[in-house]
C-alpha cells in the first residue's frame, strides 16, 4: 500500500523540528528563512533549558508569530530524548511531514521544499527523504579532507553493519512521512545521542519503507560551538552494534 499522503485539495503540513543545544546565534534567523517558504510551513523548537537563552528568545518571537512554537524540556535531556519529543509533538500537532535539520545551518533551509517534493511525489513510494552529501549535486567541501575521509568511513562501517541501501548514513537532515514515524514507533525510540539518526534509520529500512536521497550542500557552522566530540562519536558506532545485536536477537 503506497505511503498515507494529504489531500491535493490542500497543502501538506510541514513542521520542522529543530533541536537546539545554544543556538542563540541561529535559530531566530533561520526560523524566519523556513518560516519564507511557504504559509504550511511551522517551525518547532525543541530546546533543552539551554544555557545561552536560545528558548528564551524563541518563545518571545512566538508571541507575535504563531507558526513558530517552543518546547522547552528541562529534564531527560540529550540529542536523542530531544529529536524523539520532536517528533512526538509534531504529530500531535497534525504534521503530514516532519522536517528535521540541525539549527546552526549546516542545513540550509533552501533544500528543505526539494526534500517534500520528493517526498510526496504521486509516482514514488517514499516514506524517508535523506538530504544527502553523497549523492549527485550534493556535497562537503566546506570541510577539511580528513574529516571527510571519517565521514566516508562511518558510512561505510553503518551501511556494512546494518545493511541500509543509502550513502549518506549520518545526515541528520531528513524529510518524514507522518506515517512513517507512527509506523516505525518512533516513541519507543532509546537512543540518548545521535545514534539516533541511525536508529531510526534502521527502523525505517527493517519496515521494509522507501528511502530516497537527494543532494544538498553540507556547510560548516559560521557561529556558535558544535557539541559533538569524539567521545560522542564513538560511543554513537557503539550503538549501531547494539542495533544490530538487537536485530539478531529479535528484540528490535
Amino acid at each position: 500500500m503506497p505511503p498515507s499522503a494529504p489531500s491535493p485539495a490542500r497543502l501538506p503540513s510541514v513542521i520542522v523540528t529543530l533541536p537546539t543545544w545554544n543556538e542563540s546565534q541561529n535559530v531566530l534567523e533561520l526560523s524566519k528563512a523556513l518560516l519564507a517558504l511557504g504559509p504550511n510551513y511551522q517551525v518547532l523548537v525543541v530546546d533543552d533549558n539551554s544555557p545561552d537563552g536560545t528558548w528564551k528568545l524563541v518563545r518571545d518571537a512566538g508571541a507575535s508569530e504563531p507558526r513558530l512554537h517552543l518546547l522547552h524540556r528541562t529534564e531527560d535531556k540529550g540529542r536523542g530524548a530531544a529529536g524523539r519529543a520532536g517528533f512526538l509533538k509534531a504529530i500531535e500537532m497534525g504534521a503530514d511531514v516532519v522536517v528535521e535539520m540541525d539549527a546552526d545551518f549546516s542545513h540550509q533551509p533552501r533544500f528543505v521544499p526539494k526534500l517534500v517534493e520528493r517526498l510526496l511525489a504521486p509516482d514514488k513510494e517514499v516514506g524517508l527523504v535523506l538530504g544527502s552529501r553523497a549523492v549527485a549535486g550534493g556535497s562537503d567541501d566546506d570541510r577539511g579532507a580528513i574529516r571527510r575521509v571519517i565521514t566516508l568511513a562511518a558510512n561505510l562501517y553503518i551501511r556494512i553493519l546494518l545493511g541500509v541501501p543509502v550513502k549518506d548514513c549520518n545526515s541528520g537532515f531528513r524529510c518524514w512521512r507522518r506515517s512513517t514515524l507512527e509506523r516505525i514507533h518512533v516513541a519507543d525510540t532509546f537512543s540518548r545521542g545521535p545514534a539516533i539518526v541511525q536508529e531510526l534509520l534502521f527502523k525505517t529500512a527493517r519496515a521494509r519503507i522507501g528511502i530516497a536521497e537527494e543532494g544538498i550542500e553540507f556547510i560548516e557552522r559560521q557561529r556558535g560551538e558544535s557539541t559533538l566530540t569524539f567521545r560522542i562519536l564513538i560511543k554513537g558506532y557503539t550503538t549501531v552494534l547494539k542495533l544490530r545485536w538487537m536485530a539478531i536477537l529479535g528484540k528490535l
